[in-house]
């Protein structure tokens, strides 16, 4: 029958399935928080803790940190992220997956403030970091003296163009009822625009671990 085997011509094609999610920018997944809202009960997070319900994926970012280690982030237009790591940034494939939101963003004023945040002595790769009261631990590295700061280059597709990020982070947590609050403090740099160090800014980024159940394709 006319239509069944064809396509118009004009037709666009159907958007690209992303990453260990399956989900294509335009498209939407269901996040389901209950577990994590009774997890935290007994706990007061830094900010309310997200609601559950759909996530309209606005761009997609992958990047290889190693060679057994794929980091894949689906992104809303509020800048909400889905984080999963996998071996292989292939369909079906999640070892972890969790969610972040931003908190709060600081730019320094000169290379004075940088050295304050990510110079040798900085604040950011410390063991613990004290966010106004609200005392975090650090996830990444051992030991009392500063770690380095992760470092890596993401790829960002937002569906009309494709964006190089150059990130230095740190990674810390603190106990939240049964489970964990976690923080990421990222230094951002986008290598298309040529923006220089002084031009970026320190985000804080508040997040949790997720189930796989939790999060699905709709």
């Amino acid at each position: 029958m006319i239509g069944w085997f064809g396509r118009d011509k004009n037709e666009r094609p159907l958007p690209k399935e992303l990453g260990p999610l399956s989900a294509a920018i335009g498209g939407a997944l269901e996040i389901d928080f209950l577990s994590l809202e009774a997890e935290a009960l007994a706990g007061q997070p830094a900010m309310p803790l997200p609601r559950s319900g759909p996530f309209i994926i606005a761009a997609y970012g992958e990047v290889s940190l190693d060679a057994a280690t794929v980091l894949s982030r689906y992104y809303d237009e509020d800048h909400r992220m889905i984080q999963v790591m996998s071996t292989s940034g292939q369909p079906g494939d999640v070892d972890d997956i969790s969610f972040y939101q931003p908190w709060d963003s600081v730019v320094p004023a000169g290379q004075g403030e940088w050295n304050r945040w990510t110079g040798p002595d900085g604040l950011i790769g410390q063991p613990a970091y004290d966010a106004d009261g609200i005392l975090y631990s650090r996830f990444w590295g051992e030991g009392p003296e500063r770690t380095p700061l992760a470092e890596f280059v993401e790829k960002v597709d937002d569906g009309e163009a494709q964006r190089s990020i150059h990130q230095t982070c740190m990674l810390y947590y603190r106990p939240l009822g049964s489970t964990r609050e976690m923080l990421l403090i990222n230094v951002e740099r986008d290598l298309d625009l040529g923006q220089s160090q002084a031009g970026s800014s320190v985000e804080f980024l508040i997040g949790y671990g997720l189930a796989p159940a939790d999060v699905r394709r709709v």
